[in-house]
């Protein structure tokens, strides 16, 4: 019988999905084990990086020798916190492996080949273009040590933002879909201006998601945040810090019981600026960030480049006199919404929009 590997390393990356967002500065991985043309066991990588998807796989007590495993990053080779991957490959019995992306971490890229080629174990890189843009997240980390930077905007059929008749844009179903994009990410970048009118409380109303919702990152350079919102109010459940100019203590004084973490900038005004907020970010350890806001700072985050993709929701709805924006729609106008993401949200439309290489 032919062996369809692509249809088990779609599984791994099925499995990795799951995690995507919440593994700390590892990358998630996933993980399945396939013997006899059946698949015996899975992992991913766990909550906060460790162990990875290769310990969790194999820690079951069965027979894998003789088995292949498909992972859809090659295996460690280096000693960490953690002994390498390969290791525990080898001491399983395992016969082929099979990975879809090399490492860049330098203390394994490219040598697990070589490694697992040793105990005679063949190891064989195979692409899938489905899941091209899996790890960019990582890669952006590894090479720029900067956070991924993506955003997410609904509009109408006429590109209006608001809808002066109701709070929603899109559908049921389109905002449903956004809390499933905001569950693989570790941290909301928002403003106080959007919060204050939407009072948003930012999280993953699914079933099974809402524990492990992003934290929140609130833009409120002159402190303009309302004490009475519900975000706020549920802000012991995860941490919220607020990137602000203003040193009033007992402003600060005020949100530090509520839970909120104070950050102070001088300003926020250049890309300069900016780029220096995205990298205080990221040594708090948040590398997956989704933009939600106004118009206002989504259109200076496109205008300096910063944003690598957009999820844009289009209504098949035009508002005409009952849309409006609250600053130019020139700069979403611009996108190409050339890839329609397959999912069915009846007769919304969700693009995924590729801005920034990494």
């Amino acid at each position: 019988m032919k062996i369809n590997h692509n249809n088990y390393l779609k599984l791994a990356f099925e499995n990795a999905k799951v995690n995507l967002g919440k593994t700390n500065a590892n990358p998630s991985v996933g993980c399945v084990v396939v013997k006899n043309n059946s698949v015996i066991s899975s992992g991913r990588t766990s909550l906060s990086g460790r162990p990875h998807a290769e310990a969790n796989a194999l820690k079951i007590n069965k027979n894998f020798n003789e088995a292949d495993l498909y992972l859809t990053l090659e295996p460690c080779t280096h000693y960490g916190l953690t002994p390498p991957c390969t290791n525990l490959i080898i001491k399983k019995g395992i016969k082929r492996v099979f990975f879809s992306f090399y490492d860049i971490d330098k203390r394994t890229s490219r040598l697990s080949k070589k490694e697992l080629n040793k105990k005679k174990i063949k190891a064989y890189r195979k692409f899938n273009k489905e899941y091209a843009s899996f790890y960019q997240s990582y890669f952006t980390n590894k090479k720029k040590f900067e956070p991924l930077i993506d955003a997410k905007i609904a509009i109408s059929k006429d590109y209006y933002t608001i809808n002066r008749n109701s709070k929603w844009i899109t559908n049921l179903l389109s905002r449903k879909r956004a809390h499933l994009i905001r569950s693989e990410y570790d941290a909301i970048v928002s403003t106080s201006k959007s919060i204050n009118s939407d009072n948003s409380l930012l999280n993953c109303r699914l079933n099974g998601f809402n524990k492990n919702k992003p934290d929140v990152f609130i833009i409120d350079i002159n402190f303009k945040i309302k004490k009475n919102l519900k975000l706020l109010k549920n802000s012991k459940k995860r941490k919220i810090f607020l990137i602000t100019s203003e040193k009033n203590s007992k402003k600060i004084s005020t949100l530090k019981k509520f839970g909120v973490k104070v950050v102070n900038v001088k300003r926020l005004d250049s890309k300069y600026d900016f780029k220096n907020l995205f990298k205080t970010i990221k040594k708090l350890g948040y590398n997956r960030l989704l933009v939600e806001s106004g118009l206002i700072f989504l259109n200076k985050l496109l205008k300096y480049k910063l944003i690598y993709n957009m999820f844009v929701f289009k209504s098949s709805v035009s508002l005409k006199f009952q849309g409006k924006n609250n600053s130019s729609n020139y700069h979403i106008k611009k996108l190409k919404l050339n890839h329609k993401v397959k999912v069915n949200l009846q007769k919304d439309i969700l693009y995924k929009v590729k801005i920034r290489n990494v």
